[in-house]
């Protein structure tokens, strides 16, 4: 079903030359940031590869890498040196102008605190990247967005304010907003954070589901059993991946 409701988009006018069979590849990824007190080393040489399809959690202590390797892949923050491929695309070579049509439609991104915009209805929430990104004819967003709220089990409130919905119910269209633009990367930070167990066991259920649909989905997480549900996990600490394996978390 997923499949069939999310056809590809055609890539964003960027520099591509990698293969897009591997959607994320990160080579001697360093990320050094200037502080009063001198250089503070972020990451000190990631490197990483991310099959299409995966369900990949990344885990890890406070200050020690996992939101920095985040912000690499979605393009918020640039590497001091490495290289950053997404979907055959070279992140780390983008212009500012590239990166914003680029992560438009490349990357979906869902937040910890929904980021849902209160003044607008929950389906004008979601056809908003459409609009941003002049994806799909205009005549068109309504219904798309309508089949990704049906989607994510939300159809019945698209004409209400965010603020009437339930934390798990906004979390659902904040993954619906992420989908709206069809990208093959879903970025996750925290997206169960503020959701009650059952609630959140239903949000990775239906990341499950995407991957199954061809969508690869990075999420950030503290909580280990959730971690647990992903199939590959990535243990990053101080600034270097300690642990890669599947089916284990170690924090």
């Amino acid at each position: 079903m997923i499949g069939k409701l999310l056809p590809w988009l055609a890539a964003a006018d960027v520099p591509r030359s990698k293969s897009n069979a591997v959607a994320v590849e990160l080579t001697d990824v360093r990320k050094v940031y200037l502080t009063g007190a001198g250089e503070f080393v972020a990451l000190k040489g990631i490197d990483l590869l991310v099959d299409n399809g995966e369900f990949l959690a990344v885990v890890g202590k406070s200050g020690n890498g996992k939101s920095t390797l985040i912000n690499m892949v979605t393009g918020i923050d640039r590497p001091t040196s490495g290289e950053v491929w997404v979907a055959g695309t070279a992140v780390h070579t983008l212009t500012e102008n590239q990166i914003a049509v680029w992560r438009g439609r490349t990357v979906g991104v869902v937040f910890q605190f929904f980021q849902l915009l209160p003044t607008l209805t929950v389906i004008e929430n979601v056809m908003l990247p459409m609009d941003f990104c002049n994806v799909y004819d205009r005549a068109e967003r309504p219904d798309r967005a309508m089949d990704l709220l049906n989607l994510v089990g939300v159809g019945d409130q698209a004409n209400k304010v965010p603020a009437s919905l339930s934390g798990g119910q906004q979390q659902r269209v904040a993954i619906a907003r992420s989908l709206a633009n069809d990208p093959p990367l879903l970025v996750a930070d925290e997206p169960t954070g503020n959701l009650d167990p059952r609630t959140a066991e239903a949000v990775i259920e239906l990341f499950r589901e995407l991957t199954q649909g061809g969508k690869t989905i990075l999420m950030v997480t503290h909580d280990e059993d959730l971690a647990c549900c992903a199939s590959r996990i990535v243990t990053v600490s101080e600034g270097r991946i300690a642990r890669d394996g599947y089916g284990t978390v170690e924090l």
